[in-house]
């Protein structure tokens, strides 16, 4: 058990020293745009700090988590044979080993298991916004507000040059985003000009696939008198 306690405080302490190192070397080096310092710092320097730390942690393990008994006097012996002190491993020691080590085991699972991140990665979600008949579009790009929730997060929505089409006599907004986390919760707010915002929940599950095409119009439920419909379309094409 001695061994196992020890080998589980190296570990950790190799886990420590590597991505301490790793993380110091990132911090002084300053800005990465490419991220080529932050794979060297990972890959060639952090396995040195890991040495340390593994060193360092089994010389933690015997000095702190050892307790050495004081042996006994020479008259409570009347054989006159040595006794070797006895060792024992500390109880607060190892129960700190093992809830670090059941905490880093538990936060491992979690993100590799139950990933709070897309099984296909970033995904596109394009949405299209129809205008009612006679309603034109705005002068500017800049006075079209989209905004995506997604759980939590609020990803950039991208309109490009050619953000607008029509579909007959009805004119239609273009629009993009990138999900990228598992969720129940997306909706969609888009706000024009003069008008109050229309609001939509996207019918997805928490780990969507790519949908075959888009989905039928629909008005919003936020009881807006606008009548502008939105329908959305999800790929994982990269």
């Amino acid at each position: 058990m001695r061994f196992v306690f020890g080998l589980l405080s190296g570990l950790l302490g190799a886990l420590a020293g590597w991505f301490g190192l790793a993380f110091l070397v990132i911090t002084l080096s300053g800005p990465d745009r490419d991220g080529g310092t932050a794979m060297g710092a990972f890959f060639n320097i952090g396995p040195i700090g890991g040495l340390v730390g593994f060193i360092g942690g089994v010389w933690l393990f015997n000095k702190i988590g050892v307790i050495r008994e004081a042996a006994s006097s020479p008259g409570a012996n009347p054989s006159g044979a040595t006794i070797r002190p006895s060792t024992r491993i500390s109880r607060p020691i190892a129960a700190l080993l093992v809830i670090v080590a059941g905490g880093i085991a538990w936060w491992t699972w979690y993100e590799l298991i139950r990933s709070p991140y897309l099984t296909h990665g970033f995904m596109t979600l394009d949405l299209q916004f129809r205008l009612p008949s006679g309603m034109t579009l705005p002068q500017d790009k800049e006075d079209v507000l989209i905004d995506v929730n997604e759980g939590q997060s609020h990803p950039e929505v991208r309109l490009s040059h050619s953000w607008h089409g029509h579909d007959g006599d009805r004119q239609v907004i273009l629009a993009k985003v990138d999900l990228m986390y598992k969720t129940h919760n997306r909706g969609i707010s888009l706000t024009l000009p003069g008008t109050l915002p229309d609001n939509w929940q996207l019918d997805l599950s928490s780990d969507p696939d790519p949908t075959p095409g888009f989905s039928a119009w629909r008005l919003s439920n936020s009881g807006s008198t606008s009548k502008v419909e939105m329908n959305f379309r999800l790929t994982a094409d990269h």
